[in-house]
């Protein structure tokens, strides 16, 4: 789930919470208030009521002793109002909350009180002894009107102290509520704000610290941080493991190169230095070859040109492929050349699938590793010396396997060329005694190590060489070579 789609689901979520449970709170509060409003209006009903009818009594009595037009309005002034505080407590009444029969009674008393006064309005003409009945009379209305109310205010607290006792407790209910609901909503809070920073903050740590060590130690020492979440924090870490490949791999690229560069510069200055000036080196040749078959030295003429072909070939850039067709001539003029050197105690075994000769190949692959064969193998050997060399054809490509009956290698020699072909750096010390042994041999100086490397580079593969030998049991070099070279 994206970052965003959490904040746009769980805070709401969160505040809808919240919302709920005060809106809960005041319903409550709500029940509460209106149990104590209906008390209040019924109390103060029944005491505005005893107010209008003390009020009423007291306007009859002034009436009474001084009936004027002014005494009769005021009278029937109060009148009406204890019609409204009598009609306002019967509404309140109504509603069913316990005490009906003494409201009902009570209202009686108010009407009694009413027709009362009325009466006396009525009566305008009468005398002394009438007026002074009917106020006495209206008198112990009001009388009993006050008792009532004050029973009627005490029936009206008893009922309602149930509730209210009730009241209290919900009240303090709702309190402890509140305080628990404000502990969750802040727990929840908090918990959410953390749940969400950590989504952004640890995915953002785990970069930072990836960053610092792919700074101090290199790419190949940190490995990316596993994507742990599928939002947008982990897609920029799989975009950032991306492109760390991306440029671990561009970085090996160059690296290859810049190593296949060095090598090549390596044979160039290599073939150099083993050359005084070639061109002129190779006319001389030609002209003396020319002169053997003029005097009649055929064989002389033979191996003057076999020299002159290699070292034609050998002027060659040697950045670039030929096939394995060219590499076996050039082989070819190479035996010639050995053999008048070392006639019979040698033989020499050439087979060749005419069907993978076109396949490309780096440049002074193979003639290294026959001259390796004769410098190192049977060079200390009188007699029945075997060289051989079979190009088949193979699964994926050719196989080239370079075989001798010689003294064969150590171990750790046969390590260290293995771990040329494969991309490792060899130690100085044996990269020393090939030198050595290349200087003091007369060889061409094209160490079998740096055939390796360019065959590795080349083909862009490393399992290309595999070596079987052992001290006394001759040693076989077998090449793996693909259709096609890296491009």
């Amino acid at each position: 789930m994206s970052i965003r789609k959490k904040l746009l689901l769980f805070i709401p979520l969160l505040v809808l919470l919240a919302n709920t449970v005060a809106f809960l709170l005041f319903e409550s509060a709500h029940v509460v208030q209106d149990s104590y409003r209906l008390l209040l209006d019924r109390v103060l009903g029944i005491r505005n009521s005893a107010e209008a009818a003390e009020a009423q009594l007291t306007a009859m009595y002034r009436y009474l002793a001084d009936p004027a037009p002014a005494a009769g309005e005021a009278l029937r002034q109060a009148e009406a109002g204890a019609s409204e505080a009598a009609g306002e407590l019967a509404v309140s009444a109504a509603e069913p909350f316990g005490n009906e029969a003494a409201f009902i009674a009570y209202g009686r008393l108010l009407s009694t009180l009413t027709e009362q006064t009325s009466a006396a309005l009525t009566d305008e003409g009468a005398g002394g002894a009438v007026s002074l009945s009917r106020y006495e009379a209206a008198e112990e209305t009001a009388g009993f009107i006050r008792e009532a109310a004050a029973e009627l205010v005490d029936l009206e607290l008893a009922a309602y102290e149930p509730l209210y006792k009730e009241a209290l407790r919900q009240s303090a209910r709702m309190n402890r509520l509140g305080l628990a609901v404000f502990a969750v909503h802040t727990a929840l809070g908090v918990a959410l704000a953390l749940w969400i920073s950590r989504s952004v903050t640890r995915p953002v740590a785990r970069l930072v610290d990836w960053a610092g060590r792919v700074t101090t130690s290199g790419a190949a020492d940190a490995p990316p941080p596993v994507s742990q979440t599928r939002d947008e924090m982990g897609t920029l870490t799989d975009a950032f493991g991306r492109m760390l490949g991306a440029l671990e791999r561009s970085a090996r690229i160059e690296k290859e190169a810049a190593e296949k560069d060095r090598l090549v510069k390596e044979l160039e200055l290599a073939a150099l230095q083993s050359q005084i000036n070639p061109h002129f080196l190779f006319n001389t040749l030609n002209v003396l070859s020319k002169l053997a078959l003029m005097e009649g030295a055929d064989r002389t003429s033979d191996l003057i040109v076999s020299m002159s072909s290699m070292l034609r070939y050998n002027l060659r850039s040697l950045d670039q492929p030929v096939r394995i067709r060219d590499e076996l001539a050039h082989v070819r003029e190479y035996i010639v050349i050995q053999q008048a050197r070392f006639r019979d105690r040698v033989r020499f075994e050439v087979e060749a699938d005419e069907a993978v000769l076109d396949l490309a190949i780096p440049a002074l692959t193979l003639q290294p590793l026959l001259e390796n064969a004769f410098m190192h193998g049977i060079e200390g050997m009188e007699r029945d010396a075997v060289i051989s060399l079979h190009i088949r054809t193979a699964d994926d490509g050719a196989e080239i396997v370079v075989a001798d009956n010689g003294r064969g290698m150590s171990p750790d020699v046969r390590a260290a060329l293995l771990q040329a072909g494969g991309g490792y750096r060899v130690s100085d010390e044996h990269a020393g005694e090939e030198r050595a042994a290349s200087a003091n041999t007369g060889s061409t100086g094209l160490g079998t190590r740096n055939v390796f490397r360019r065959l590795r580079l080349f083909y862009g593969e490393e399992d290309l060489v595999g070596i079987d030998s052992g001290p006394a049991q001759g040693t076989r070099i077998t090449l793996r070579i693909p259709a096609r070279g890296k491009e």
